[in-house]
């Protein structure tokens, strides 16, 4: 195959590579293999709220897990209802407000969400492998910053607008 990065531009080379790794690393199989190494058997959508729990101290609101998550707090609701029946997650009393729970990440839920990080970090060591740390510290800078941009004009686009926007 050929460098998608030779002869473009580099934001357009960037573009592709992301793209490929992007489609690479969403592959069933591939998340399969990863979760079977670390004798996980959780989907990556649950993964993931795992981890963005694990992001926010372990413990959250819904709504809040929706927002970080960039999805409608229903879909979290049923995902939350999935993951505390395979006693990955527990609904707590929210003390701010008697009405609200909060959602936090069990014992067992930080268990298997360390062995899957541990299994994709062993991989991405092996993959690094002859990269300086300044190389993948600055990846990591460019990479955070695509994040916080994407994750702006996600909530720029869902933000209501006003009459005669």
């Amino acid at each position: 195959m050929p460098d998608p990065g030779r002869d473009q531009d580099p934001t357009a080379a960037l573009q592709r590579v992301l793209a490929t790794l992007s489609y690479l690393l969403t592959r069933s199989r591939a998340h399969e293999r990863q979760a079977a190494r670390a004798g996980v058997t959780a989907a990556r959508s649950d993964l993931w709220l795992l981890m963005a729990l694990e992001d926010c101290g372990g413990v959250s609101r819904v709504g809040d897990l929706a927002a970080t998550l960039m999805v409608e707090p229903p879909h979290v609701t049923r995902q939350i209802s999935q993951l505390e029946s395979q006693d990955l997650v527990e609904r707590t009393p929210d003390s701010a407000d008697r009405r609200a729970r909060k959602v936090a990440i069990t014992p067992h839920g930080r268990a298997i969400l360390q062995r899957l990080q541990q299994s994709s970090q062993a991989g991405l060591h092996e993959a690094l492998d002859g990269f300086d740390d300044s190389d993948i510290a600055t990846t990591v800078a460019v990479l955070n910053h695509l994040v916080a941009w994407a994750r702006h004009k996600h909530a720029e686009a869902d933000r209501p607008r006003g009459r005669g926007a």
